[in-house]
Order: structure tokens, then sequence, then C-alpha cells
């Protein structure tokens, strides 16, 4: 069935949401807030149908044609950039409102990159027994849903420097999966996966499967003028230029606000970026992954080989997962207090404790805002937010990164 649908918005994942004659919500993937466009319904669920863009009616202005690959993901290629950011700070808006929590307007640090901006992707591979294509194997993003691979040889969202060794990686792991011991082939063929990372220090660097860096292995990346040793397989921010005006952003929020919170707590602190660059006389970490405490150890010895030394005295990092550890972590009433959590936001109990705790300041930094602003309904009951910003820390694609900044009540 093909019906004509007018787009009200976009919703967080980049759809258009429009409406039903009988008033059921349906989303349009492809069509944006303000067209007109023809749509076949695909599929009904419970309160909502999925529909297929077939034809624009009204067009919006801020349509873009896009000549490049149909990759997965890039659900804001065929916009502007300005269409995107004005989409995206109006979905984090509506996320605060719907959860009703009081805020100032989200402010967007302002970024250049639109694209080739990722230091670092994985791709998956099919090796030439299970049906890839010519020359041997796909390699490239899966179609959502789907176990299909869209085959990449230039990456619109990945650093110049990746694209350039991609020719390389693929013609290594073709080797691999075709060539030597048999117990080789299959094992390669099994990992599905190989990840590229490049940073300016290390150069690219790359490794198969989840678990396929080796331990011990690093990067090294410049951040703010320090340097950070990162584990291979860890955590880095994914866009340079974005990462480091995030880290600027914290490390702001910190200078406002020292003489009433002068001691940093740093909680999923990773290889500890942000509590390192505060500056803090005293600064303490908390991660659960081992290979990033070890680096975030080494990291406050090195405290930037460029650009001075860290004071060790006062720091500390400790391999422990906050939610489990919570009667042990100190927070004082001179505490200044960073999470940044994974995606799927703060461990059960944890925002409870916090919204108790006598921190003066808390900055949350989050890469979802539906975690985000669960955490926060908590939060609110003993803290303000006074500030909300936000960067488009993966332009083209659906996420953005979120900065709260929290007043003891």
């Amino acid at each position: 069935m093909i019906c004509s649908i007018k787009i009200l918005k976009n919703v967080y994942g980049g759809d258009g949401l429009g409406r039903l004659g009988d008033g059921r919500v349906v989303f349009v993937p492809g069509a944006w807030v303000g067209e007109k466009v023809k749509a076949e319904l695909v599929e009904e669920r419970r309160g909502y149908v999925k529909a297929r863009l077939v034809e624009l009616e009204e067009k919006s202005p801020e349509r873009r044609e896009w000549n490049g690959l149909d990759v997965p993901g890039m659900v804001y290629r065929e916009i502007s950039p300005e269409g995107e950011e004005r989409i995206k700070g109006e979905q984090l808006e509506e996320f605060l409102d719907r959860a009703r929590i009081e805020h100032p307007a989200p402010v967007q640090i302002k970024t250049e990159k639109k694209l080739n901006y990722r230091n670092k992707a994985t791709y998956h591979f099919r090796s030439p027994e299970r049906g890839g294509r010519d020359p041997g194997m796909e390699f490239g993003y899966r179609k959502e849903g789907s176990h299909e691979i869209v085959d990449m040889k230039d990456d619109p969202l990945v650093l110049p420097q990746i694209n350039e060794a991609l020719p390389e990686i693929r013609k290594n792991v073709f080797a691999l999966l075709t060539q030597g011991a048999e117990p080789v082939r299959r094992q390669t063929a099994q990992k599905e996966t190989v990840t590229v990372r490049y940073s300016e220090l290390s150069g690219v660097q790359w490794y198969l499967g989840k678990d396929g860096a080796r331990g011990g292995e690093v990067m090294r990346e410049r951040t703010c003028g320090k340097v950070f040793e990162v584990p291979l397989g860890g955590f880095y921010q994914v866009n340079p230029e974005a990462g480091e005006k995030l880290a600027q952003e914290v490390a702001a929020i910190y200078a406002r606000h020292r003489e009433i919170a002068p001691n940093v707590l740093d909680l999923y602190c990773g290889v500890g970026v942000f509590g390192l660059l505060c500056g803090a006389e005293k600064v303490t970490g908390i991660e659960s992954g081992r290979e990033a405490i070890a680096c975030a150890k080494r990291n406050a010895g090195m405290g930037g080989r460029e650009s001075g030394s860290q004071d060790r005295r006062n720091v500390a990092f400790y391999c422990e997962e906050v939610g489990r550890n919570m009667r042990r972590i100190g927070i004082g009433s001179g505490t200044f207090v960073i999470v940044d959590p994974p995606r799927g936001g703060l461990e059960k109990g944890v925002a409870e404790w916090l919204a108790k705790s006598r921190a003066p300041v808390i900055v949350y930094v989050s890469c979802d805002p539906a975690t985000l602003t669960r955490d926060l309904k908590v939060l609110v009951r003993g803290y303000e937010v006074t500030q909300v910003k936000w960067i488009n820390m993966f332009p083209r694609t659906a996420r953005f990164e979120t900065v709260v900044t929290l007043l003891r009540k």
C-alpha cells in the first residue's frame, strides 16, 4: 500500500516521522522534516508502521544528492550538514523535554570535518569459500539487520590514511584466507572482522576479530598537546577533532569550578584523558578495563611529554567496576565528578548514589541521549542541570555526544 505522508520531524536514528490517516505513527527512512513523500507501507507493528520512500512530492531545501556509496549507518548522507546538525539539536532537546528535565537550551560545540574523520573502523569480511565476490572476498560494512556486506574500497567516513592502507590490508586478509595451512585459513574466516586504527604517532594498525588485539599492544594518541597510550583494542574517541574539543570542554568546566571542587574523580575513566587534562592536584580514576588502567597509570607518568609532566603524588587509577565499589569510592565536598559511561549509561544504582553525594559538580559525558536522560531523571533529585552542550562526534551518522553540567542544589 502506498500513502502520501507529511514528515513532521526526524527521530533519533534518522527516520522521518509522519502520521497515517488513521493517526498511526509511520517511520520513513531517508525522508526529511518538512517533506511530503509517497511511501510504501512495508511493516506494521503494534503502535507504528515502517515504510519505504517511493517518491518525493515536496522536497526539503536541505536535501542534497549523494553520489557516493550507500554506506550502512550514514543516515544523514542526503541532507546538508547544517540540516543534520539542526535535527540532532532538536532531538536532544526533545529527549530532555520528554523526560521533564529542567535545562537551559542545548548549545552545539562546532566542528569542521563532516566526512573522512574517523580514526577507527571495523569491517566485516566473507571468505571465498562462503560466497564472496571477485576478487575473492567481500570486505566492508554489514547492512543493518542483514549479513550482506557493502564492499568498501574507499570509505567516506574514515581518515585518508586508513583509506590509503585499505588495499594492502585487504590483500593481507585475503592471503590469510586463501594461503598457508588449513587451520590458519579456518581461524581467519572465523574472525569475520578486521579493525583498523590510525594515529599520527602510531600510524595505521589493524587486527582480526573482536579480541584480536594482542595484550600489551598500544596506540599512542595526542590530545590537547599531551600524549596518551591506549590499548590497541581499547576505547579512544574516534573523531580526533571532536574528541579534542570535547576534552577541552570538560577541562574548561573544571577550571570554572576549581575553587569549590578542586579534586577530580573520573569515573569510567578509560586511559585517563579527562582527569589528566583537567590539571588538578588530585585525580582519582576508576575503570573496569585492566589494560586501560595500565595505560592510565603510564599516562599519568608521561603526563604529556610535549607539554610538561603530571604531578603523580596525588594521582591514582584503580581497576574496579564503579557499580560494585560505590561504598569504597570516596566523594567529598570538594570533589569534581566526571562520568563518561559506555552507551548503556550508568550501572544500576550509580545514579542514585551520585544524586545523594556531596560533590558540588558532576559532569556527565554521554554518547546516547536515551540513557543520558534516564540517568539525569535520577541525578536531578539532588542536582540542577546548569549547562547542556553537544558535539557532532559522528557526522552523517545517527549518533552525537553530549556534555551536561550539574551543580548541587
